[in-house]
């Protein structure tokens, strides 16, 4: 066996003397408790490694894994394969070396007598060899071992759970520490002064685990209870809040509401949220929904008008919604198609509980920042340079508006119905100087037409009598509308005289062309008849029933035929 080792056989072995024995690589190997491995695990390391220098792994040859004949100390090739040099982890029965019929342990099948290494009772690795140091490095004793090793007199036994010796407290078996209120992240943090020599260590060096227990207990009792608490009150008030949206009834006041008066605009258009809304906001109703389904609870509901409404305060939605139905509670101004500004002025007054004349004086110095569009004229002849611009229709008008701002909802309303109908283009194709002219027109045809079939017929009269070539009246319109307009009145019985004898500019009967501006606010068919006038030939037109009944007449015999006819009827 000098092959195999340093000094086989020099010195008696010693069954308590693990690294010194008959044939030291057996005895270490039997220390090991397990078979060397040279060529299946190379990174196997192995203790007192100055005792095998003759003997390393990359001096041997065919260290590569190959496989090799094996020889006996007699020379004789062995049949088997050396379990050292295929390249596996083999195990083998331990067998006595006194039994063994080869010197140092080897029997004639080249099996490696093992000697057992009696394990110390109070070490916990000594009734496990293999494992030990088995596919790990083995660093028993030395310097990296963890922990490290002590002599068993010097081992601290762990101490049995009983009372602590300071508080008294027995934590049981469950040592204090259940998984979910116990906490320990405290207690396990390393900070470097203290070893892991277990809990019993710990509480040897002055700590006292029951109370930071019974605190970190009871700190987590509380955020259990403020979480468990906190959602059941979290889930019941979105709940009550998913009842009170779904099914409760909407906040909303009862009876007729307080004696306070508050006036509330209503747009076009608007729908009943939009309605609703503005009620909340002005303190009439309680909530937009109260008012929504008060809406839909009554038969007549959908018939809620544009335009201002005077109500109470604090009332319950379905007494508003009654009052908004009724024409009293509506606080408006209605223009008419053909009205002339100067009643506009005088219903804005009465509206506004404002003295007569105040909106006509507001109109006269502020005309310009109404909102005027560009093309309108204002020349000294003009009668009124917003007429022609409080466009025909309703709007809202109560106590404590100011009539400047009654007044530019009309003109911006005009503006805005204008600029749809592109009036300069068509302006041009009717042969008229520019839109202003083209509102004038409108606003003759809406002062003769009586009805609106004839409103296209009286286009066509206008644009007629207007031509260079008209040699029947030579350019005069000779229209009774322009002259009530200038004396402000409505006398269709208008003396020849009369009229022959005054000169003012709107006095079509003995001014060529068109008056200085509009004489009314043209309504919309009005000005889309100015917009399309028929092209039949009429020049002449006669209402011969002194009213409503309009008769058209292409030559001057017709329409003397006409004259006879109202005559006849009027009784002149």
């Amino acid at each position: 066996m000098t092959e195999y080792g340093r000094g086989a056989g020099s010195e008696p072995w010693h069954p308590e003397d693990p690294l010194y024995g008959d044939g030291g690589w057996e005895g270490q190997q039997a220390h090991a408790g397990q078979q060397p491995a040279y060529g299946g695990h190379p990174q196997q390391q192995y203790p007192q490694q100055a005792q095998y220098d003759d003997w390393r792994q990359d001096n041997r040859p065919g260290y590569d894994q190959q496989q090799y004949p094996y020889y006996d100390e007699q020379g004789r090739h062995q049949a088997g394969q050396d379990p050292q040099y295929t390249g596996r982890e083999q195990h083998y029965p331990a067998q006595d070396p006194q039994q063994s019929p080869h010197p140092g342990g080897w029997d004639a099948t080249g099996t490696h007598g093992q000697v057992p290494y009696a394990a110390d009772p109070g070490d916990p690795y000594g009734q496990q060899p293999v494992a030990y140091g088995g596919e790990q490095p083995d660093l028993y004793g030395t310097e990296d071992a963890f922990p490290p090793p002590q002599p068993p007199g010097r081992r601290n036994p762990v101490p049995e759970p009983g009372p602590d010796p300071e508080t008294g407290w027995d934590p049981g078996e469950d040592r204090g520490e259940h998984a979910f209120f116990a906490g320990g992240g405290d207690e396990d943090v390393d900070d470097g002064s203290r070893t892991r020599a277990g809990r019993g260590d710990r509480r040897g060096k002055g700590r006292k685990p029951a109370k930071s227990t019974k605190r970190r207990t009871g700190c987590a009792c509380l955020v259990v209870v403020l979480v468990f608490g906190g959602g059941i009150g979290g889930v019941g008030y979105f709940g009550w809040q998913f009842y009170q949206n779904r099914f409760a009834p909407a906040p909303d006041y009862s009876g007729g509401g307080l004696d306070q008066t508050v006036t509330v605009e209503i747009p076009k258009g608007a729908g009943g949220w939009e309605i609703g809304r503005r009620l909340k906001e002005a303190g009439i109703v309680k909530s937009t929904e109260a008012f929504v389904h008060a809406q839909g609870q009554n038969p007549r509901g959908d018939r809620i008008q544009a335009g201002a409404y005077l109500l109470n305060k604090e009332m319950s939605a379905a007494s508003a919604v009654a009052l908004m139905l009724d024409p009293k509670s509506q606080s408006n101004v209605l223009v008419k198609p053909g009205e002339r500004n100067s009643a506009v002025y005088r219903a804005i007054d009465k509206q506004l509980e404002l003295p007569s004349g105040t909106t006509e004086e507001v109109a006269r110095q502020q005309h310009d920042g109404l909102g005027l569009p560009t093309w309108a004229q204002d020349n000294g002849d003009l009668k009124d340079p917003l007429e022609g611009f409080l466009f025909p229709g309703t709007y809202p008008a109560a106590k404590g508006m100011k009539p400047d701002a009654v007044l530019k909802q009309m003109v911006v309303q005009a503006r805005d119905r204008y600029a749809a109908y592109n009036l300069a283009t068509k302006a041009r194709a009717l042969g008229l100087e520019s839109p202003f002219q083209l509102v004038t027109v409108a606003s003759l045809v809406q002062a003769e037409g009586k009805t609106r079939d004839d409103f296209r017929k009286m286009a066509e009269v206008v644009y007629n009598r207007l031509k260079p070539t008209n040699t029947e009246t030579n350019q005069l319109l000779q229209f009774d509308s322009t002259y009530n307009y200038l004396k402000g009145t409505s006398d269709i019985h208008i003396s020849e005289k009369e009229i022959n004898s005054n000169t003012n500019p709107y006095n079509t009967y003995t001014h060529k062309g068109l008056p200085p501006g509009p004489i009314g606010n043209p309504g919309e068919d009005a000005l889309k008849a100015a917009l399309n006038p028929t092209d039949d030939g009429w020049i002449y037109f006669v209402a011969t029933d002194g009213t409503n009944n309009t008769e058209f007449a292409k030559t001057y015999e017709e329409f003397k035929q006409l004259k006879e006819k109202f005559n006849a009827t009027s009784g002149n």
